[in-house]
């Protein structure tokens, strides 16, 4: 069993902490019955990518569990798990020799095409099959909800996922640039 760093502990604590915030506080009314357009999963993927699969899983799984549970009305387990689903394919992503440490200009775009994957795959499989499986909901408008919340994410995190990868790589100091100049 791999042992997490105190770092990565620390992290996924914020993680979920920050998913929660935002998910709970800023994401936006949508047209689609039960569906918000979300900014945290942006946030969650530039995580995952950076602390790796578990991490990113948990992260999600943790956030979103505090999202429905502070709204009253349950945990909606299925959302949920597409959540930490999407977090841990996105921490795989992260292990992928164009993303894995090398965050910055070059990465984007394999960034945004991993995002999008992940949230299809979560939102448009994951969540309706299991909506369908745990609560015997009508397939037609988990479909629905599962496209539109798969492409409103994919969006938002393409904005808020790829600003922080930029971010991330304009703060990280490059190679030698802490070495005294020689007169």
């Amino acid at each position: 069993m791999k042992k997490f760093s105190v770092k990565t502990i620390v992290a996924i604590g914020i993680g979920a902490a920050l998913f929660f915030v935002l998910g709970r506080f800023v994401s936006i009314p949508s047209p689609v019955p039960n569906t918000t357009i979300n900014v945290q999963y942006g946030l969650l993927a530039f995580m995952s990518v950076i602390y790796g699969p578990l991490a990113g899983a948990l992260m999600g799984l943790i956030g979103h569990a505090l999202i429905d549970f502070s709204f009253g009305w349950g945990i909606w387990w299925s959302w949920v798990i597409a959540s930490a689903v999407y977090g841990l394919l996105m921490g795989i992503a992260g292990t992928t020799r164009k993303l894995h440490h090398e965050i910055g200009k070059d990465s984007i775009l394999p960034f945004n095409i991993c995002q999008v994957i992940s949230h299809i795959f979560s939102w448009g499989v994951v969540a309706p099959i299991l909506d369908i499986v745990i609560y015997q909901e009508p397939m037609e408008k988990l479909f629905a909800q599962g496209l539109f919340a798969g492409i409103s994410n994919a969006v938002t995190t393409a904005i808020v996922g790829t600003l922080l990868c930029l971010a991330y790589a304009a703060a990280k100091p490059k190679a030698g640039s802490l070495k005294q100049d020689k007169e």
